[in-house]
Parts: structure tokens; C-alpha cells; sequence
């Protein structure tokens, strides 16, 4: 039978595109942000600022910022080593759509996408941002021209079909609007982590974003559990690997709540990964269940190796958690 023989989880924040020298920039952003804080509670950058983390100024120095950039590049040179020697015939790629593609006329909260290919394309030349920004977020797209990449069309079928037996009633989709291109999400993983450019990958996406219908964690975790269900029924003995793509904590940076999904899934507490507070699942630490979706579709495999670096680039805390980990 197929089987999954590699997860991974990874950021894929615009910080693990910028060298170290630009972290400060961020202020420009976060400055100006609309904030939740640690316990999902709305809050601007001044009302942070005047409640500190003890932990955070000693972060925020030149040295600091090059050696914490320098921790998260190896760490991603770790993940793509791993996807390479995994030698997978297929990876099915999980992430979140931050109005890229889906809107308010039709966000699902679970899609599958089963074109032949799926298309990346460069950057907008209407982008809106300082030039560090743009050659960021340029990184998770093609460089001049748009390109196709392969898709499994056929495992993505029978994800679909395999999902809506086990009673997600998932949407689907066989192409992208004219122009438009894979998000950023499920674009970090192609520019950074896979070396296979043809390597297929089966796209699917959350909503962990925005209300009303934002998945609960144990939902997500539920779907892990019917993405590896569903591998395992898949004709012959494909090695497939999953990835799930964005996370940890942001735009408040909250150690405590990064370091405890990461041993929940070293641990393989699943009722831990489940029970998560939703009201800290909120803006970008809403990315946290795609963590929580790979640890339900790896529970027989085990962390072999996972690193968290906390990504602090203001006086206020705003950052974010920075978290990688393999499951083999």
C-alpha cells in the first residue's frame, strides 16, 4: 500500500526571505498592526510595548538578528535535505490562503486542488511595499515568467473521495484564475524546500484565517487522520510525504504556546493538539493547524528532529515563531 513516510512542518514567514539586516524593518509593519496577544485578546503596538517580555531586548541586537537568521536558514537546508533523501513520489502540501486566492464570495474551510498542474507566477509589478519587502516576497514566486508545475491528479481524487467517506464534506477546485498563481504558502514550500521540481504535489487548503468558518483544531486534527487513511488506501506503494506550511506564533511572538505544540507532537498527545485553545488560534498563530494536521496524519511516524527559534524584531514582541520539525 502507499504510505506516508515523511512529515514536515515549517514557517514560512517573509522573515525566513529577508536577510538578517532587514528583521528591524519589520517595525514599519508592526508599528502600524492591529495585534492579539498572548491570550488572543485585540491590543496595538504601544499597549504592547508597555508590557514587555523580559526576554526580548537582548534579542534585538545586530548580532542576534544574524545569529537567529542564521539558525532558521540552516534549519530550512535540514527540511529540504530531508525532502530530497525521502526520494517521494508525490507531497501533499497543506497551507492557508491569505485572501490570495479565496474570498468572502466563496472561502472554504477545507479544499483539495486536483488540476494536472498547478501554476506560480512572479510577484505583481503593482506590488505595494519598501524594496526589502518586494524582494522578500518575491522569493516565493517565479522570477520572470509564470511556470506549471506537476500535480497528482489522481491521488488528489482519491483524497477527495477518500475524504468525503470519512465525512468532510471538502471542496475542490481543477484550476486557478486567470493570472493568479499558488500562494505563498504552498509556494515557500516549492522555492525552498523541494529541489524536485517535478516532483507532483497534491495542494490542499485551510481556512485558518478568517470567520466565520475557521476549522477547530480537532477538526484539523481529524483531517490528518483521514489524509493518512486515505494514502494508505491508495492503490500500489507510493512514498508520500506531508507538509504543512506556516506557523508558529505571530504577530506576538509567544514561546510558551510554540514550545508546547512542538512537544505535544514529539510527545504524540493528540488531545493536546486538539484541545488548543481557539481563541489563541487567531491571525497569524491561526497557522498553527497546519501543525496540528500533519500530527494527526503522522501519529506512526515519530519527531526525529525538530528547532524553534524565536523570531523577536521589536521592542514589543511582534515577530514570530519560528518552528521546524521532520517526522520519519
Amino acid at each position: 500500500m502507499a504510505k506516508i513516510v515523511l512529515g514536515i512542518a515549517t514557517s514560512h514567514t517573509p522573515m525566513l526571505n529577508t536577510p538578517a539586516k532587514d528583521w528591524p524593518s519589520f517595525i514599519d509593519r508592526d508599528g502600524v498592526r492591529d495585534f492579539l496577544d498572548k491570550e488572543g485578546e485585540p491590543a496595538t503596538y504601544q499597549e504592547l510595548l508597555r508590557r514587555p517580555d523580559s526576554r526580548v531586548a537582548a534579542e534585538l541586537t545586530p548580532e542576534r538578528f544574524r545569529a537567529r537568521h542564521d539558525e532558521a536558514q540552516a534549519a530550512i537546508d535540514h527540511l529540504r535535505q530531508s525532502v530530497r533523501r525521502a526520494e517521494l513520489d508525490a507531497l501533499i502540501v497543506v497551507g492557508d490562503d491569505q485572501k490570495e486566492l479565496f474570498h468572502e464570495d466563496h472561502l472554504p474551510a477545507f479544499l483539495v486542488y486536483y488540476g494536472d498542474t498547478i501554476r506560480n507566477v512572479p510577484l505583481s509589478p503593482h506590488f505595494k511595499g519598501p524594496e526589502w519587502s518586494r524582494l522578500a516576497t518575491a522569493r516565493y514566486y517565479e522570477e520572470k515568467e509564470p511556470r506549471d508545475y506537476p500535480v497528482d491528479a489522481p491521488l488528489a481524487l482519491h483524497l477527495i473521495d477518500a475524504l468525503i467517506d470519512r465525512e468532510f464534506d471538502v471542496a475542490s477546485s481543477n484550476g486557478l484564475p486567470p493570472g493568479l498563481g499558488e500562494g505563498h504558502a504552498h509556494a515557500f514550500v516549492r522555492k525552498r524546500l523541494m529541489e524536485d521540481q517535478d516532483l507532483p504535489v497534491v495542494p490542499v487548503f485551510l481556512n485558518t484565517y478568517y470567520p466565520p468558518n475557521q476549522p477547530t483544531p480537532r477538526r484539523c486534527y481529524k483531517l490528518g487522520q483521514a489524509i493518512r487513511e486515505a494514502v494508505e488506501s491508495w492503490p500500489g506503494d507510493a512514498r508520500v510525504g506531508v507538509v504543512g506550511s506556516g506557523g508558529l506564533s505571530h504577530f506576538v511572538v509567544d514561546e510558551e504556546l510554540d514550545r508546547g505544540v512542538i512537544d505535544a507532537l514529539k510527545r504524540k498527545d493528540a488531545e493536546a493538539l486538539q484541545s488548543l485553545p481557539r481563541k489563541k488560534l487567531n491571525s497569524g498563530s491561526s497557522e498553527i493547524r497546519m501543525w496540528i494536521t500533519v500530527g494527526g496524519a503522522v501519529e506512526h511516524l515519530d519527531m526525529a528532529w525538530s528547532h524553534y527559534v524565536p523570531g523577536y524584531r521589536t521592542p514589543a514582541g511582534s515577530g514570530t515563531g519560528l518552528g521546524f520539525a521532520v517526522f520519519s
